[in-house]
């Protein structure tokens, strides 16, 4: 990572990746106020996890790094798996259905303008 760039990651999203990179490629390369805005005024509900990694992802930039909020921009934002939490339904004759339960990985990195 340069000097000018920010990271930020949050490990534990209750969805699916295929559903959280729906939302994530809206804000790919777009700079900050205007990622927020598609953000807060999205329909999804895994759009206010998304919200709440940029904020961490800006406040990181802001207060250990020193960069000027204004000309930040989400440089690469990805999505991949992580655990898959399992759980049995009961069906009938003695049976048990399965049912997996995904978490996804998110990870956003910022830049500042030149």
């Amino acid at each position: 990572m340069a000097n000018k760039e920010v990271k930020a990651i949050n490990k534990m999203i209750r969805t699916s990746s295929q559903k959280l990179n729906l939302i994530i490629k809206d804000i790919r390369r777009k700079d900050i106020n205007s990622a927020v805005n598609i953000l807060k005024f999205s329909n999804k509900r895994v759009s206010k996890e998304v919200l709440k990694t940029l904020n961490s992802a800006i406040a990181n930039a802001e207060n250990n790094n020193n960069l000027d909020i204004d000309k930040l921009f989400v440089k690469e934002a990805y999505v991949g798996k992580s655990l898959r939490m399992k759980r049995f339904r009961p069906m009938s004759k003695g049976r048990a259905f399965q049912i997996i339960k995904p978490f996804s990985r998110l990870t956003l990195i910022l830049e500042e303008a030149v």
